[in-house]
């Protein structure tokens, strides 16, 4: 059985995620907000055992994007046994800074 890697958020992908579930919140029903959390739930299981399974940047190939929903991106690399999770963007809204 594959060892899981541990992942880890940043301040500002805490930040992004929490400014999309506030989105979801004002814009949208309850339902929409528990499937974005269970989205990321989903994601964080995912890649701490497939850490590269989602594609590489060509700009920068320490960073991997993975679209979890055609509306939802996030921004991660691994370090050692570890991912870090560096940002997340809600693709209907501007880019997280």
């Amino acid at each position: 059985m594959t060892k899981s890697l541990e992942v880890k958020w940043t301040a500002r992908s805490l930040s992004n995620a929490q400014s999309i579930r506030n989105y979801l919140t004002r814009k949208f029903t309850k339902r929409e907000e528990k499937n974005f959390l269970k989205l990321i739930s989903q994601f964080e299981q995912t890649i701490s055992l497939f850490p590269e399974l989602y594609p590489a940047s060509h700009k920068y190939p320490e960073l991997r994007k993975a679209v979890l929903h055609k509306h939802t991106s996030v921004y991660y690399y691994v370090r050692g046994s570890e991912i870090i999770v560096v940002a997340m963007q809600d693709n209907r809204q501007l880019k997280p800074e």
